[in-house]
């Protein structure tokens, strides 16, 4: 089969394009945080702004997979459309996607497998400039094993529509689901603070209901997510919240950014 490949368009933007650079920073930022303790996240919430924005809070998330390195192989990823209008979720029909730490295959039969829900399309346009999934594969690149990627740009959609694709792809320990997702935009420092602290409690107390765009980029997918682990009784917990403010901006107009772990 001839290799279809989404190459990496923000590798020198968002994140290192050099393959050593980037492994040492993303290592680093691993190093730097501390795994909780208990089990290991069925689904994981994390940021998507450049490295030196949210890489420290993504690596609060991603640093709990440690101990299922050779345990997950599939891993769901769905993040918010920034580039394209979009209704429902878009799949790739690439073969791969690159970054500069090599080729991460796609997982064509549960792209198959999802097909027949109306909500889901082959878009590669959604796929070709978003940065919401790209900045994640780097950090399940260098946690994990070998696994495929189920790569899924969210349009407007409803909780139940992304509910019944986890739902179908949801399987067991093997398949993780990583939801791509900043928090409040352009606050200042103490507004977005209180702003954040009450979308981390919306989320941990699995409430899809009051989570709105202004609260999370990524709140089509989050909802989603809060919609069917309330389903099946999954706990929800905070890792790390902070802001731009906190990592690597000032104080007046800041992005926050929060990791969130399921069981």
């Amino acid at each position: 089969m001839d290799k279809r490949i989404r190459l990496p368009v923000v590798a020198g933007m968002f994140y290192p394009a050099d393959a050593n650079e980037l492994a040492n920073t993303v290592q680093r930022l691993l190093d730097e945080v501390e795994p909780q303790d208990g089990p290991i996240p069925k689904a994981l919430i994390a940021p998507h702004a450049g490295y030196i924005y949210s890489g420290a809070i993504a690596a609060s998330a991603y640093v709990q997979l440690i101990p299922a390195k050779f345990t997950i192989k599939h891993v769901i990823l769905l993040g918010p459309s920034h580039h394209v209008p979009l209704h429902g979720l878009a799949a790739s029909s690439a073969t791969h996607f690159e970054t500069p730490l090599g080729l991460i295959p796609i997982d064509t039969r549960a792209i198959s497998q999802i097909s027949h829900f109306p909500q889901v399309s082959i878009n590669d346009e959604a796929h070709a400039k978003e940065h919401s999934l790209e900045v994640h594969l780097p950090f399940l690149q260098l946690i994990l094993d070998e696994f495929s990627l189920i790569p899924l740009v969210v349009g407007q959609s409803t909780p139940e529509e992304v509910n019944q694709i986890l739902a179908d792809l949801w399987d067991g320990p093997e398949t993780l689901v990583v939801i791509s997702s900043d928090l409040s935009h352009y606050h200042d420092y103490l507004v977005a603070k209180q702003l954040d602290q009450k979308t981390s409690s919306a989320i941990e107390h699995l409430d899809y209901q009051h989570i709105n765009y202004e609260n999370a980029c990524g709140r089509d997918p989050v909802n989603g997510l809060l919609h069917f682990a309330k389903q099946i009784g999954m706990n929800a917990s905070t890792i790390d919240v902070r802001s731009s403010g906190d990592t690597a901006g000032s104080h007046d107009q800041v992005v926050g950014y929060g990791a969130y772990m399921f069981h």
